[in-house]
């Protein structure tokens, strides 16, 4: 949460209650399925990817509705939750390598037609990532604080 307080133009603020138990335990509680691949150079974690399919209600609380329910094919989504590379191992491909197999995981649970990524504002390296990689920007929520991508 500290790197994207500091890449946020808008509202950085909303990231000082964003960690562990408030971000990520939320979204492993309500999905169905999780995945998650972690990446080590020795003892030393130097990335990680978080994806999940839940049921598409998750994502309306009362921080957000992060998408129009009504254009999402069947009950569940597919996310790419959180993704982090340590800023030292970034430009060999290991970004390249947990995308691929997390979208190679969501893309097996064959009901699952869409799928979601969310972007902070200012975090445009990601999101130019994603868009390399075929996801599109649908819209944004929160006033711009968030960019929701889409993979159709």
């Amino acid at each position: 949460m500290t790197y994207q307080k500091a890449k946020a133009t808008i509202t950085p603020e909303l990231f000082d209650d964003m960690n562990f138990e408030t971000r990520l335990l939320p979204s492993v509680r309500k999905a169905t399925h999780n995945n998650t691949v972690v990446v080590k150079d020795g003892d030393d974690v130097i990335a990680y990817v978080y994806s999940n399919i839940s049921p598409k209600g998750a994502y309306s609380n009362e921080f957000a509705t992060f998408f129009d329910l009504s254009t999402v094919h069947g009950d569940d989504v597919g996310c790419l939750s959180q993704f982090y590379i340590s800023h030292g191992y970034r430009q060999y491909g290991i970004g390249s390598k947990l995308f691929n197999m997390s979208m190679e995981w969501l893309k097996t649970f064959k009901v699952v037609e869409d799928y979601f990524i969310f972007v902070s504002n200012g975090n445009d390296n990601a999101l130019e990532f994603y868009q390399r990689k075929g996801f599109m920007i649908s819209h944004d929520i929160l006033n711009g604080f968030i960019t929701v991508l889409r993979n159709k």
